[in-house]
């Protein structure tokens, strides 16, 4: 499946430190291998929504990228801090994210 990655979403991809943004990279083809199918603890649906998380690390990672499946690929919304270590940052961004899922799909 093809994967794309929004400009914002890169912008906050590169703000990462190095092993975080490592692991985010590293993370990305299982989600080229397998999109929204991809199993946990390596993805999970966000609660309440349409979007769904990539786990870098198995979920070790305090980062997610946050994405949907838009026709036939995977496209990365935003990058987020885990919700467990930043509770206001993963919603605020994830309400960022179905912003841009909304604008995408208009």
């Amino acid at each position: 499946m093809d994967v794309s990655i929004l400009t914002a979403a890169v912008d906050e991809l590169r703000n990462l430190a190095y092993a975080e943004r490592k692991a985010m990279i590293n993370a990305l083809p299982k989600l080229r291998s397998f999109g929204a199918q991809l199993p946990y603890p390596h993805s999970s649906r966000v609660k309440s929504s349409r979007l769904r998380e990539l786990r870098p690390r198995v979920g070790r990672s305090p980062w997610r990228a946050i994405s949907r499946q838009v026709g036939s690929r995977m496209v990365v919304l935003a990058i987020v801090p885990e919700a467990s270590h930043d509770n206001k940052g993963f919603h605020r961004r994830g309400r960022m994210a179905e912003v841009r899922l909304s604008r995408l799909e208009a």
